[in-house]
């Protein structure tokens, strides 16, 4: 297998590039985390988690004390996420928030409902690309199970490749995570990885829509 691409390396914790299709633990076959502490040579600690389908972004800690340091900032919302997807029908708005409870529904997937107990909250802009192909950059604001492919879902436009929530057959679920930003030691650590994989994604990279998404965490979120 190729080297996975390591983003950053730092003494309490490496941020690396997980491919699409690369299960973030061992199930079958070894997972990300496994295979990435085998590449490396050392133990690493996992404090959040991709989905199966989705690649970019992963922060892995080098020890227990920076694993739960690092799980305290996820689990506080202290970690500025952004997300790239593609979308191929147009969403019923084209920015904005979207929130509700989620509950699981058929076969593996979830729903989004009407009601607000405790919501997943996301906020998102969208562009179009090209003719009938529009990107989105996603911002969640919680951190529940599929929370980005049900949001997009809600909107009548599933990310594009996600055939579990309606949307078309492509070559990969278009769904990448771009940006991690979080305070360590009195330092804000700001990290990003372009897609690698996939047709669709190359329709982005020079766009000025790119262009305008590349300091995210400069929007008006």
């Amino acid at each position: 297998m190729v080297p996975f691409e390591v983003i950053a390396s730092h003494p309490d914790f490496v941020v690396a590039h997980k491919p699409a299709g690369v299960s973030f633990h061992s199930e079958e076959e070894s997972g990300f985390v496994a295979l990435l502490a085998e590449q490396l040579g050392e133990q690493l600690y996992p404090v959040h988690r991709l989905d199966k389908v989705t690649s970019g972004l992963l922060v892995l800690a080098r020890s227990s004390h920076a694993a739960a340091r690092l799980t305290e900032l996820f689990t506080n919302r202290a970690v500025d996420k952004f997300y790239l997807a593609l979308i191929d029908s147009k969403p019923k708005k084209k920015q904005g928030w979207v929130k509700g409870d989620m509950a699981k529904s058929r076969r593996g997937t979830y729903k989004l409902l009407t009601s607000q107990d405790n919501p997943a909250v996301t906020r998102f802009y969208s562009a179009s690309i090209a003719p009938g192909l529009r990107a989105c950059l996603l911002k969640p604001y919680s951190g529940k199970t599929h929370q980005l492919r049900v949001a997009l879902k809600s909107l009548s436009a599933p990310i594009l490749g996600d055939v579990s929530y309606g949307g078309n057959e492509a070559d990969r679920v278009y769904l990448h995570a771009y940006c991690l930003s979080f305070e360590w030691g009195n330092e804000r650590m700001t990290f990003y990885a372009l897609p690698q994989g996939g047709a669709q994604f190359a329709e982005l990279a020079d766009t000025e829509v790119m262009q305008s998404w590349a300091q995210p965490r400069e929007l008006e979120w």
